[in-house]
């Protein structure tokens, strides 16, 4: 099954690219196609992001194709409708999809949970570190940090 990977950019390139190490080390989840979405805002992080992003592929010796996506900044709607295509055409291809939603401003998160949880999404990740840390996932206390999977947590939480 092929596995593909949405991150939105927001203020911190550090916030997007440290999640995608701890996903790639933690949960073993590599993808074959990489989408960055991005406010017009945050335009000229979104290269460093995905070159960033790509160094960490080869690392672990993968290689997905890497798209960007940009959206009007705040806008909801375009957001909204612009994610849910994507994670639409995504299934249809018989993807599994994972989100992270740790660097993303409020109204692209919000955006990109609506068709997350309406289309059953396999993974919304989410990287909790106790401060802001504008530096590299290993550089940062692991005592400090924690990746969390909101869906598999959510799934433990019924089975109870």
């Amino acid at each position: 099954m092929k596995r593909a990977y949405i991150t939105i950019l927001g203020r911190s390139t550090w916030a997007l690219i440290n999640t995608y190490y701890a996903v790639l080390m933690k949960k073993e989840y590599f993808p074959d196609t990489l989408h960055i979405f991005s406010e017009n805002v945050f335009a000229d992080e979104l290269e460093k992001a995905a070159e960033g992003m790509r160094i960490l592929s080869k690392e672990f010796g993968i290689s997905p194709e890497i798209q960007t996506h940009l959206v009007p900044e705040a806008d909801f709607v375009s957001a909204g409708r612009m994610i849910s295509e994507l994670i639409r055409r995504l299934k249809e291809e018989g993807c599994s999809i994972a989100i992270d939603i740790t660097a993303g401003r409020k109204a692209l998160v919000a955006a990109a949970l609506i068709p997350a949880v309406k289309h059953k999404m396999d993974h919304v990740f989410y990287l909790a570190v106790k401060r802001l840390e504008s530096k590299p996932y290993m550089m940062i206390p692991m005592a400090n940090q924690s990746l969390r999977d909101f869906i598999r947590e959510a799934e433990a939480v019924k089975g109870d």
